[in-house]
């Protein structure tokens, strides 16, 4: 495993790990128990949306979760607003804090009011994605023989990338979180160039979070899910 590139809320990496192990990481993101609004109360609108507009947009703002969360946790938020302008997620009071605080709900205008109370929940993104942690995808790593003649384009396209000399080719390891394959290809058809090319075992895994969890935590939970499920598995398997 090599890190590519890790941001506050990304991490690109490769691995040597089987696609379907890949997919079955990716897909147990679903299962993870993520803290989000779940019930809104508005007692008064006077904005220009629909109830059930602020409702579902409050509830795709995603909430700062920690080690103290768990099933039987209840929040409370509430949201009493009366000026002009805009109403952002900051304004969203109580004991559970919004990981990003100038997300936009609604505008009022001179003496319109917003009245919410909002409930939490502890949910998993397999029922409804307000409790998604974040998304993963992946592409594997591609090795790219082409004429040696298309060398200097390549390099004027894509300055930074690596390339290999031999005989009359070159050879690419697209092996970065930019990929460079389509330009690849694109060069060759333009030019009526040959292209080869060759995915190795490596994987390039991308990993994102919405904030609610870091991206470390997010790939060790569902690792751990999985783990859990197919642990479950073979003791029933076992009893066959």
């Amino acid at each position: 495993m090599e890190k590519i590139n890790k941001k506050d809320n990304q991490i690109v990496f490769t691995a040597e790990i089987e696609e379907s192990l890949a997919n079955a990481i990716r897909r147990y993101l679903t299962q993870i128990p993520i803290l989000a609004i779940d019930e809104v109360e508005i007692s008064k609108n006077d904005s220009p949306l629909y109830d059930e507009t602020i409702a579902h947009r409050i509830g795709l703002i995603p909430l700062k979760m920690d080690k103290s969360i768990n099933e039987k946790t209840v929040s409370k938020l509430k949201l009493n607003v009366k000026k002009e302008g805009m109403v952002y997620s900051s304004e969203l009071t109580g004991n559970v804090k919004v990981v990003y605080p100038h997300i936009p709900i609604t505008s009022l205008k001179k003496d319109q009011e917003l009245e919410i109370i909002a409930i939490t929940k502890l949910g998993k993104g397999s029922d409804h994605s307000k409790f998604s942690p974040g998304l993963m995808f992946y592409r594997n790593v591609l090795e790219i023989i082409m004429d040696k003649k298309f060398c200097e384009e390549v390099k004027r396209v894509c300055p930074n990338i690596k390339i290999k000399e031999k005989g009359d080719t070159i050879i690419i390891l697209d092996n970065e979180k930019r990929e460079v394959c389509d330009v690849c290809e694109g060069i060759c058809e333009k030019n009526g160039g040959k292209i080869e090319i060759k995915p190795l075992k490596e994987l390039i895994i991308t990993l994102e979070s919405f904030g609610q969890l870091s991206v470390g935590e997010i790939l060790k939970k569902s690792i751990d899910v999985l783990k859990k499920d197919l642990a479950e598995v073979s003791k029933k398997v076992s009893k066959i």
